[in-house]
């Protein structure tokens, strides 16, 4: 019988999941992915997919506590549950581990009350993915759980990426640096790369874009993250979906002093800015359909989001010196011909130069996209977040 870890991310009002042997193909899709949405709300649902058949539950789904136990049930009775198939570790993404995780941890009740004490730092995350580890611990007592912490990889950058130029006692008391986040699909990402050079990983310097509804850029030399993007908080960086990424922080001074609260200026920059901001929209296949009809806005959006990354990708060129590979992932980066194609125009000089043929293929595994002729090499990576902290899971399995 196959051993497999469970993969729990757990949200405010959601519990994404997925059963992963860790010894497969990583293009092979999981055992079992499945998806908790509106927890607390009568019109609950679980949906689970296994082996290609999709399962739906609509049902009212009070808690975090219930939102797992009935996904279980739901597995067990599928025949693919804790008691159905044999879990030797279960895996929990973590959002922010401060200044005390820059590796995986295996959780005892002292790790949690770390992570609780980390609240401050991720009030919209940290809390949601302790509710996940208490109750996964609960549901499954016998086996090994491990955190794995999305600002892990960043935490070693050096001074002068991590540090803010602000009061140093006022950062040292509220715990302010360059945090970084992705941490984990930038560090699996680039961890591809090196194998498609055909060189030593430490030998490798590396942008790696990770484009989805949140976006971060990371500067790798020799697999250690030198720069990102992100900040303090996933707030910084790239435009995105729905977050502003970097702007004139007296922005947000001059709307207070105008009347807006604290709250209201929150709830702006993180979910009614970026893409969504300016066009409306921040699906990115939305946009594209405003796009071909001439919408401004979607334009508008379009080309601020490329300017923005083109920006971020000249920075770290000179960070690093000498670049051999730009990589893009996550969904945006996976996918969209059009984000690739203009982000990479018009760097020939720069030893950048995309193959339009290459980039117009399919999405189905890593793939080069740039020209033969190109001295720095351009790929699609997809990103497998779950594949990763599966394996760090599975290195404490009994």
């Amino acid at each position: 019988m196959s051993r497999h870890a469970l993969v729990v991310n757990s949200g405010s009002s959601s519990i994404k999941f997925q059963l992963v042997d860790p010894s497969k193909d990583a293009t092979e899709p999981p055992y079992v992915s499945g998806l908790v949405e509106r927890i607390g709300e009568d019109n609950g649902t679980i949906v689970l997919k296994v082996g290609g058949e999709k399962i739906e539950v609509t049902e009212p789904i009070s808690d975090h506590a219930d939102g797992l136990d009935k996904a279980f049930k739901l597995m067990d009775d599928n025949g693919c549950g804790p008691h159905s198939v044999e879990i030797a570790a279960v895996g929990h993404r973590v959002v922010h581990g401060g200044k005390l995780f820059s590796k995986p941890q295996l959780i005892d009740d002292q790790i949690v009350e770390m992570i609780r004490d980390l609240i401050p730092l991720a009030p919209l995350h940290n809390p949601a993915n302790i509710v996940g580890i208490e109750e996964a611990r609960k549901l499954l007592p016998d086996v090994p759980h491990v955190a794995v912490f999305d600002t892990g990889f960043f935490h070693d950058m050096p001074p002068a990426a991590a540090l803010y130029p602000i009061n140093a006692e006022v950062a040292a008391k509220h715990d302010i640096r360059r945090y970084g986040f992705h941490g984990t699909s930038h560090e699996y990402v680039s961890g591809q790369v090196p194998e498609l050079l055909g060189k030593d990983p430490r030998e490798v310097n590396q942008i790696t874009l990770h484009l989805g509804n949140g976006a971060s850029a990371a500067a790798v030399r020799g697999g250690l993250a030198v720069d990102t993007s992100m900040g303090l908080t996933p707030l910084a960086g790239l435009m995105m979906g729905t977050r502003t990424g970097d702007i004139d922080p007296g922005i947000i001074f001059h709307l207070y002093r105008q009347g807006m609260s604290i709250d209201e200026i929150d709830n702006l920059c993180n979910r009614q800015s970026g893409l969504k901001g300016v066009s409306g929209v921040n699906d990115f296949r939305i946009l594209q359909e405003r796009m071909d009809d001439n919408d401004p806005d979607a334009w508008a959006a379009y080309q601020m989001y490329v300017h923005q990354l083109r920006r971020y990708i000249g920075s770290y060129m000179l960070i690093l010196g000498r670049l051999d590979a730009i990589t893009f992932t996550a969904g945006v980066g996976e996918n969209h011909v059009g984000i690739r194609r203009d982000s990479m125009a018009e760097l020939e000089n720069f030893g950048i130069k995309i193959d339009p043929e290459r980039n117009a293929g399919p999405n189905d595994g890593p793939r080069l996209i740039s020209a033969d002729d190109s001295t720095v090499k351009v790929f699609v990576v997809p990103t497998n977040e779950e594949l990763a902290i599966a394996q760090y899971a599975m290195a404490y399995a009994h």
